[in-house]
């Protein structure tokens, strides 16, 4: 009898007291891998490549076990298992409040499962063992891993968790999904049930570890859901001073398709993705459908492959009702810049391509290229007579290279200047311009800030320090920008205006060649001192001595063609162009910085839409411009992702987005005037 009442008083507390060592062992082991030596890169914790991750796991479970050795291995009773919950935590936990969370676990009813009889044996079994021959079975039975990589915090090595029914031996239930939007897009060529696989392939990033992207288990139409942001209400203020007059709309898309080439060169870049959906039969029809399927009426391309073009894109593009102009970069380069227009709503007026490299100039020896198009919105024949003024579009793709910002600065410049050119041909006097295209700066560098400011204070700056791409503050040896930054014989002012084109403010100034001034080196005004001078003895006290062959009788002979004369400004680059980015590089809702494109699965803005605008007067904001739309209104655009969401779907490129970078959408209200 007494023996009976012992035991059922005797062996619930012997449970409870496995529970919590259990508990605890959790802990510890955690709190074990967490100290575990990581290797920190850019603000994200990799796990070190020299050991694997499971013989890192059985040395320290191994390691525990031995330091627990003769505890209460011996004198426990069976298992009470809990439920453990397959949500990861937002952040990891260690000490006491690790162990708390474990303990609370316990208390929750309805997440405890007894074991069945057999299950109630072995673990009998288990208890009886010493600690080593307790330790070899552990390992033996030791689960698969799976990784876990939590936004902003260290890749976690994790050992995947037990359900119940994996314990007590019942049969998992079926998971229910979601019902599924039915608002998905239908550009995509993946299917709706497949979903992002849970073994997802490692981030390489250079030889400092391996990265991997969080295991979700959403279709990737819901992770990479991106709203449309609605901004024509903004003109319903009385403040902006705009006018609810009749508006022509269109949709402008910027995108980057990722040349196949330069896949096939730069492989080690995408290494995350599989192997199929980088092949160009994948990727050609998704972009396809994704262009399609947002049907914009004006699409700046960058990186477009030449032989693409012409037998693939071009013609499929005329199919949708485009026209199509394209600009190869020069050198042996196979890819380059389109922009393609609706020929029912645009006609072309002018177009002009720009080329960026000039022989013997070293700040201009790249390849890169532009393209600036003049266009006149066609406007339907129930407006009567009304019109719009013409619509300047532009596209390019600078210099990658983060060191070489001088480059870039000169680049633009080209770009600025025949955009300038073509907007003087107007007879109007007004055209709006919209700027597209991938910058390589990120936004609020020097270079985003000369486009959006149109001025810029460059002479000292670092090179690397134009884009903010890197931080090469450390090295020795940096490139600074020296003034000017590009020589006169480029035949572009400061202001980013050809000279050809432009009226100096004293048209009585002219630049005379040397020749021209050096006949009046020995004249008898050069050889006479000035009553006024300062005397200086040594210096002003002498006067030049006229050679033997000199004239004295000068004979003037006129500069038979002066140029134009044009202050530089030293240090000092301009533009009047007035333009302002159509995305504001921030998700307020998120808090997180918005993203274009995601390099080594480091989010990053890169690509951009300018269009123009009026600068409010005395509207300057801690040295950025301020800016109300003018007649031409930003409407609304296509919001952009964070990096984080970005790591949810493996980065770029994946099964749903085809390119390296996501695609830029605005729509645009240009005012209509009475003819």
């Amino acid at each position: 009898m007494i023996g009976t009442v012992l035991c059922y008083l005797l062996l619930p507390a012997a449970r409870l007291l496995r529970a919590l060592r259990d508990a605890f062992f959790t802990c510890r082991k955690n709190v074990l891998l967490a100290k575990s030596p990581t290797t920190q890169v850019g603000g994200i914790s990799s796990v070190p490549s020299r050991r694997s991750v499971p013989e890192e796991q059985e040395a320290l479970l191994q390691q525990q076990l031995e330091v627990e050795a003769g505890g209460l291995y011996s004198s426990e009773s069976p298992l009470v298992v809990a439920k453990v919950s397959d949500t990861v935590p937002s952040d990891w936990l260690e000490g006491s409040e690790l162990l708390m969370t474990s303990l609370s676990n316990l208390n929750v009813a309805s997440e405890v499962t007894w074991c069945s009889d057999q299950q109630d044996d072995e673990l009998h079994t288990l208890i009886s063992l010493g600690p080593k021959e307790h330790a070899a079975v552990t390992l033996a039975k030791l689960p698969e891993e799976e990784s876990v990589a939590m936004m902003g915090i260290a890749a976690w090595p994790a050992v995947r968790t037990q359900t119940d029914h994996q314990i007590s031996g019942c049969t998992p239930s079926a998971l229910e999904r979601e019902d599924e939007d039915t608002a998905v897009l239908d550009w995509s060529l993946v299917h709706d049930t497949e979903i992002v696989p849970v073994e997802a392939t490692a981030w390489p990033f250079y030889d400092t570890g391996q990265f991997q992207p969080f295991p979700a288990e959403r279709p990737y139409h819901e992770i990479l859901w991106r709203d449309w942001e609605d901004l024509s209400t903004r003109f319903a203020v009385p403040e902006l001073g705009s006018e609810n007059g009749p508006l022509f709309e269109f949709r402008v898309m910027s995108y980057n398709i990722l040349a196949q080439d330069l896949v096939e060169q730069s492989r080690d870049l995408y290494l995350h993705c599989q192997p199929d959906i980088l092949d160009w039969s994948y990727r050609l029809p998704n972009l396809l459908q994704e262009i399609q399927h947002w049907d914009p009426d004006v699409l700046c391309l960058q990186e477009v492959q030449e032989n693409h073009y012409w037998e693939q894109l071009e013609p499929t593009f005329r199919m949708m009702g485009f026209v199509c102009l394209y600009k190869r970069r020069t050198g042996k380069k196979t890819d380059g810049c389109a922009v393609c227009y609706k020929h029912s709503r645009f006609q072309l007026i002018s177009a002009n391509p720009v080329e960026y490299f000039r022989p013997g100039l070293d700040i201009l020896n790249r390849d890169n290229v532009g393209l600036v198009l003049l266009l006149q919105p066609l406007l339907p024949e129930d407006v009567g007579q009304k019109a719009t003024s013409p619509l300047c579009v532009a596209n390019t793709h600078v210099l990658y290279n983060p060191r070489r910002g001088d480059i870039k600065l000169a680049q633009m410049a080209l770009l600025l200047a025949e955009v300038d050119k073509v907007v003087k041909t107007v007879e109007r006097g007004y055209c709006p311009v919209i700027l597209c295209g991938d910058l390589n700066a990120v936004p609020d560098s020097p270079l985003y800030k000369f486009i959006r400011n149109g001025l810029l204070s460059y002479h000292g700056m670092p090179a690397w320090k134009v884009s903010g791409q890197e931080d090469f503050s450390q090295q020795l040896h940096q490139r600074k920008l020296q003034t000017p930054l590009w020589h006169s014989c480029l035949g572009i002012t400061d202001n980013c205006q050809y000279v050809t084109l432009c009226q100096p403010k004293k048209s009585d100034r002219r630049k005379y060649s040397r020749d021209f001034l050096l006949q009046f080196r020995f004249c008898d005004a050069a050889c006479e001192r000035p009553a006024h001078l300062i005397l200086q003895k040594g210096v002003t006290d002498v006067k030049p001595d006229r050679p033997a062959h000199w004239p004295k009788h000068l004979t003037m002979v006129n500069d038979p063609d002066p140029e134009l004369f044009f202050p530089r400004f030293p240090g000092v680059i301009r533009h009047g162009l007035n333009l302002t980015s159509a995305y504001s590089h921030f998700l307020p809702q998120r808090g997180r910085p918005e993203v274009t494109t995601m390099p080594m699965g480091l989010g990053a803005t890169v690509d951009y839409i300018f269009y123009s605008a009026e600068p409010i007067e005395n509207g300057n904001k801690e040295g950025r411009r301020l800016y109300r739309d003018g007649a031409l209104k930003l409407l609304g655009r296509l919001s952009l992702l964070s990096e984080d969401v970005l790591w949810l779907a493996n980065g770029l490129p994946n099964p749903f987005c085809s390119s390296d970078h996501l695609c830029l959408l605005a729509s645009f209200g240009l005012e209509i005037s009475s003819a």
